[in-house]
């Protein structure tokens, strides 16, 4: 039976435990020992709670569509009471921070039925675009262990991908639910803004750009677990259009003849789009307008605009040295300079010496950023746009890690915090492998609140170029 759960989605295994085929502890305890079994290779998981996840799973657990089965967090975000909560960390580790709280997503996914095994690895406090903590050390991809998983949802990427469980917790702050889904073979799906709660601890983060769903290898799964983990909750920061119907209504439902947008090029002058990613988004618009879609050489002119890294920039280094700020809070002494690692040094450096003034123009420059992104949707008629996700392959471990490989990160990183800032739902798509077999994700992105019309598109690709029997070297 466990070789026939390690690659069945989370809808499956609900199926099996909804038909008494299989019970939740027998889900939880297979995925354990995938785990024990395939991570010393990987180094996904770095907090593991499986006796308790296996008395949870014995127990009675939430009568939720995903009763019984096993999911992973994030350790970034989605908190989760008594755990091990670090951010990736040296200094949250060393003093054994435990969370004091469920958030409101941990309680949905708990009410949803999900059995939580623990956490995964992340970059310290989310700020890298490739997986490799100092406090935690690297997490290798699955298809090649000496590449990144991309950032800063690799561990939750390698989780998946391996076969260690059918999906796993991650969020989204410039990228980082579509990067690592890219260099996994994933379909990662990063919800409008809004559409899931940061509470109660947060309204918003990193200015309302960072947003929490799940990597996975279905889009059937993607969609559900959207539908019980999306909703408002009173005093958050931001509301999004409800959406017309449950988003798994969505998946093999008939998108229509949609106009879509190709961009196949690096925007700017300075940077240039590997011919691998440029191929993976060409061979996707054929593919799409072998659907009957109609794919069009077009892209939102905002995407030319050279100031946008700069404001974008000015947010994030703004937002990490309050990050700094809040840990000092929470461990009850001062943070020094010394104990984060020398790229949030950098970012928390550079907020000191931003002025209020000059930040509030940032902000405003990027609201109407915002505007200018998605006139491209409301006023030029498009429906999609389809990019790359990465303008570079997927890196080797270390060429995109720390301050010496922040110059390779700003040139790898052209596509994806672009609709962070507008806001937009967007999707990476592992429907390309280069010759060295790594996956190329493609991005599809759509206008703000509209994750239907892009489930709808994502489940026609699936269904035409499946990529669900395409498994990792390093798996389960």
């Amino acid at each position: 039976m466990d070789s026939e759960l390690t690659w069945s989605d989370a809808s499956e295994q609900a199926d099996l435990v909804r038909s008494g085929q299989v019970s939740p502890l027998e889900l939880v305890e297979a995925a354990i020992e995938r785990i024990e079994r395939i991570d010393p290779a990987l180094n996904a998981v770095i907090h593991r709670r499986f006796a308790a996840a296996s008395d949870e799973a014995a127990g009675e657990l939430p009568d939720g569509p995903f009763r019984g089965v096993p999911i992973v967090l994030k350790d970034l975000g989605a908190p989760q009471a008594g755990e091990p909560y670090c951010e990736g960390t040296a200094f949250a580790k060393a003093a054994g921070h435990r969370a004091g709280t469920d958030s409101y997503l941990v309680q949905r996914f708990k009410r949803a039925g999900f059995v939580i095994l623990g956490r995964t690895n992340t970059p310290e406090l989310g700020t890298a675009i490739t997986t490799e903590p100092l406090a935690f050390g690297p997490t290798r991809n699955p298809w090649d262990t000496e590449h990144s998983t991309g950032g800063s949802s690799g561990g939750s990427a390698a989780a998946v991908a391996s076969g260690m469980v059918p999906v796993a917790h991650g969020n989204d702050g410039g990228g980082s639910i579509r990067i690592p889904a890219s260099c996994c073979g994933l379909f990662g799906l990063k919800p409008s803004r809004g559409r899931v709660s940061k509470g109660p601890e947060a309204g918003e983060s990193w200015y309302g750009l960072s947003v929490d769903h799940v990597l996975a290898r279905s889009v059937r799964d993607s969609a559900a677990i959207l539908d019980q983990i999306a909703g408002y909750h009173p005093g958050d920061t931001f509301v999004v259009p409800a959406p017309v119907g449950p988003f798994a209504r969505d998946v093999g439902a008939d998108p229509g003849r949609l106009r879509i947008g190709l961009l196949d090029r690096a925007t700017g002058s300075d940077y240039t789009l590997d011919p691998e990613c440029a191929e993976a988004v060409r061979s996707a618009g054929r593919l799409l307008d072998s659907l009957g879609h109609r794919v069009e050489m077009a892209h939102p002119a905002s995407l030319e605009e050279p100031d946008f890294d700069r404001h974008c920039l000015v947010v994030i280094a703004t937002a990490v040295a309050s990050e700094l700020a809040y840990w000092s809070t929470a461990l009850g002494r001062e943070v020094s300079a010394e104990e984060y690692e020398p790229l949030n040094a950098f970012f928390a450096t550079m907020s000191r010496s931003i002025p209020a003034p000059d930040y509030l123009e940032s902000l405003l420059w990027l609201e109407d950023f915002r505007r200018r992104t998605v006139a491209f949707w409301s006023e030029q008629g498009f429906d999609l746009l389809l990019t790359p996700v990465l303008a570079q392959p997927t890196a080797r471990l270390g060429e995109l890690a720390g301050l010496e490989g922040y110059p390779k990160v700003v040139e790898t990183l052209r596509f994806t915090a672009q609709f962070n800032v507008s806001g937009q739902p967007a999707a990476s798509l592992p429907l390309y492998w280069a010759q060295d077999g790594l996956p190329v994700g493609v991005q599809l992105v759509a206008d703000y609140g509209r994750e239907d019309v892009l489930i709808r598109v994502a489940s026609q690709l699936e269904q035409a170029r499946p990529w669900a029997e395409r498994h990792p070297p390093v798996h389960a």
